[in-house]
């Protein structure tokens, strides 16, 4: 005969309480705090990782990239054995930032989608995409554009007694601060639709603003051009004023349907 009243360490494997993985998520579909982080960790690797690869790609094609950087000046010198090796470096890593840029945002989507709705997954699968395609379409107007049109002007001062050396680093670096403003800049009319798709902005409000924003975009420019020549804000202010009127009149004609 068998004996019911067994020890507890004499029950069967099935009447053992198991305990839960950490790594897995709870029954109602939420993470621990030390899961979060470690998916953010995971995903930053990841991140990071894109653009080293990014980076490496680009050091196929760093002559090129290089020459085309130095077309609207012609030629660039270097005033310190380093200088020359380091530019390449971050040039280099700059271009893999770029290459990797929309797996950066993928990852950053998909760390906050968990947490979101399916409208708002909705929004973000259209917004999300958009904002990179735009953040590209600045970098090339700036850089195919506005950037050898100030060049052209800023050399314009020179003369017979008055020649202009562009170093390689100064150059590289005022290029960058130069071009990468362009890419927020163009953010602007998706910023201004999807604000006005939540119903935090509207045409009205826009459209009693306007001289207001004239004033700041040239405010903006001064504040984020490298020079404080009047003829680089408004390089920048003149696409910021417009691209406002684009959000404004998306918000008045097309979202008011």
């Amino acid at each position: 005969m068998t004996d019911k009243n067994l020890p507890s360490e004499a029950q069967p494997p099935e009447t053992q309480p198991s305990s839960a993985k950490p790594s897995e998520p709870n029954d109602d579909g939420t993470m621990s705090l030390v899961e979060h982080l470690t998916e953010l960790r995971s995903r930053i690797i990841k991140s990071l990782l894109a653009v080293v690869v990014g980076s490496c790609v680009g050091y196929f094609f760093i002559d090129e990239i290089m020459t085309k950087m130095a077309e609207p000046v012609g030629k660039l010198y270097f005033m310190q054995p380093s200088e020359a090796f380091f530019t390449y470096l971050k040039m280099d890593v700059f271009v893999g930032f770029l290459i990797a840029l929309p797996v950066i945002f993928y990852h950053v989507w998909k760390f906050f989608l968990p947490a979101l709705t399916t409208s708002e997954r909705t929004v973000l699968s259209i917004v999300v995409p958009l904002s990179v395609l735009l953040f590209f379409a600045g970098l090339a107007f700036s850089f195919f554009l506005v950037l050898p049109t100030a060049i052209r002007f800023f050399m314009s001062f020179g003369s017979e007694d008055l020649t202009a050396m562009f170093s390689l680093g100064r150059y590289f670096d005022f290029m960058l601060t130069f071009v990468l403003p362009f890419g927020f800049v163009f953010e602007l009319p998706l910023v201004i639709i999807v604000l006005g798709k939540l119903g935090l902005l509207t045409s009205e409000f826009l459209g009693k603003y306007q001289r207001i924003v004239i004033f700041m975009s040239f405010v903006i420019g001064a504040i984020i051009t490298p020079t404080p020549d009047i003829f680089t804000q408004s390089m920048i202010a003149l696409p910021m004023i417009l691209l406002y009127e684009v959000g404004y009149l998306t918000v008045k004609y097309i979202m008011r349907k």
